[in-house]
């Protein structure tokens, strides 16, 4: 029998009840409790719930973003939309189906056996065990102070599908699908989970040895973003790289607006959730994240403004993603005027962090390494300088040692051995999957030139996000003459080639 008794737990141990009666229930499948009343939080409880919903809402409403010539290209899973905004619309629906098909896999993974291996208990401070194997085993008979941890365990979950649906934009027009889904099991259970571990699981030995990450600077954004970089590397540029061929015309820029509001929004969930509780904490990290989000949005428009003296609408949305992400590792850490270096400083590393593609030569098509790993390790470092333990002290619980402000200097040590323990990890461990992975038949990551003219809609799927005339007659309009050419015009384009493609178009028409 499993007591479990909502309320407040009051000083001389009695409970004051939010409910009438005591909920009691048997479960075959849980040993025999001790009798003892488990006290939950509903306020807690209902906060933890809604702070889940609003990080899967992140997931797919994820914006990725090409941040070259300065522009960006966030998109929003608004009606079935998610890489769709960025890529070009033959592309769409493979990109849409593998970030969906990413959460199912990830998630029938770490119900199964992700979340033991991340917050079991601990086999040198590396991972986890296995005694929830098999769908959240014997969950529900433990408890996390004020949470079940059923409820805990949920929560967890969205953050290991929104990293790999990170990752997997660095896939955009060449990746096949089939080795995609081989590779993100393969790569939650084998990166994802033993990095959370060290960072989150109390016996992990970053946490151990004194590492502050809040919600995922390190398992998160570095991870995926590094992780991203070596896929890039392994399957190489997509066909056309750095020629006018691979130029195209992006989805309306309202859905650049539609995406930052899903993230902006989930994001307090995903900050402001891990506090674990409706409490002083939680509100205290919304209110940062909002703050951070707001100054880096504007540190990009002014960074626009000085090379184009026009003020950059989507520009703003990019910053604001950066300070959200720079944010994110130091949330439950640092006070107010802390987000707004923050906010500043994530969005400047993210603006420059795009040109770092060109001096590796390698074609991040969605610049995911500048966007999340690079504001990621900036969060990391100033989590070291900024971190405060009467903030981190806000929800009751015993503070840390803080870093700079509090004359913790040491701390930073923490967070740069934090940051490369990842980097190496995850770059590593992610090119070594792709390379195996890749050996096996049928499972080549990259697609033929002939897939990728046409189109990964039509080559894997031959459901099309447009019409199937529009396709081909609008993004490989010489395709049928044999020519392998593509519409010359988009994001990677010039206003003077736009200009001229344009001036031919009309007297193209007018011949006609």
């Amino acid at each position: 029998m499993v007591n479990i008794q909502y309320g407040a737990l009051q000083p001389d141990g009695s409970v004051l009840s939010t409910t009438s009666d005591m909920v009691s229930f048997p479960d075959p499948n849980l040993p025999m409790s001790n009798g003892e009343p488990k006290v939950f939080n509903q306020g807690d409880i209902a906060w933890q719930l809604t702070s889940t919903f609003l990080v899967w809402l992140m997931i797919p409403g994820l914006g990725k973003r090409d941040l070259s010539m300065q522009r960006t290209y966030l998109t929003a899973f608004l009606k079935g939309l998610f890489y769709a905004g960025l890529t070009r619309r033959k592309n769409a629906m493979q990109l849409i189906l593998m970030s969906l098909i990413g959460i199912a896999i990830v998630s029938l993974e770490w119900v199964c056996m992700g979340y033991s291996l991340t917050f079991g208990s601990s086999h040198g401070g590396y991972i986890g065990d296995l005694q929830s194997f098999g769908g959240f085993k014997d969950i529900l008979d433990q408890d996390q102070s004020n949470l079940p941890m059923l409820v805990h365990a949920w929560y967890q979950g969205t953050f290991a599908c929104i990293t790999i649906v990170i990752a997997l934009g660095a896939l955009a027009e060449r990746g096949r699908l089939l080795p995609s889904m081989l590779f993100i099991l393969c790569w939650t259970i084998i990166v994802y989970n033993p990095i959370a571990h060290w960072t989150w699981n109390t016996d992990g030995w970053m946490a151990v040895m004194g590492s502050l990450d809040f919600a995922g600077g390190s398992p998160v954004h570095i991870n995926a973003g590094v992780a991203a970089l070596a896929i890039s590397l392994f399957i190489g540029k997509r066909r056309g790289y750095g020629t006018t061929q691979l130029a195209f015309r992006p989805h309306s820029p309202v859905l650049v607006f539609l995406g930052t509001v899903f993230l902006w929004i989930g994001w307090f969930g995903f900050n402001g959730g891990s506090a674990f509780g409706a409490n002083l904490r939680a509100a205290q990290a919304c209110i940062v994240t909002n703050t951070a989000a707001s100054m880096g949005g504007l540190t990009w428009v002014l960074l626009d403004y000085r090379l184009e003296r026009k003020v950059s609408a989507v520009g703003f949305c990019s910053g604001a993603i950066s300070g959200l992400v720079c944010i994110t590792p130091a949330s439950g850490y640092v006070g107010t005027p802390a987000s707004f270096l923050f906010g500043f400083i994530g969005a400047l590393a993210s603006n420059f962090g795009t040109k770092l593609k060109d001096l590796m030569r390698i074609d991040d098509a969605l610049d995911i390494f500048s966007a999340h790993a690079v504001a990621g390790i900036c969060g990391n470092i100033l989590t070291a300088i900024f971190a405060q333990s009467s903030v981190a002290s806000f929800d009751g619980s015993d503070p840390i040692d803080g870093g700079w402000l509090d004359g913790h200097f040491v701390q930073l040590g923490y967070q740069l051995a934090d940051t490369v323990t990842v980097i190496a990890y995850s770059f590593v461990m992610t090119y070594v999957l792709l390379f195996l992975i890749n050996l096996i038949p049928g499972c080549k990551f990259r697609a033929e030139d002939d897939d990728q003219i046409v189109g990964m809609d039509l080559a894997e799927l031959g459901e099309p996000e447009s019409d199937l005339y529009d396709i081909l007659t609008a993004d490989v309009p010489t395709l049928l003459q044999g020519h392998h050419s593509t519409q010359q015009l988009g994001v990677h384009s010039t206003p003077t080639s736009e200009k001229a493609h344009h001036e031919s178009q009309s007297a193209e028409h007018e011949q006609a």
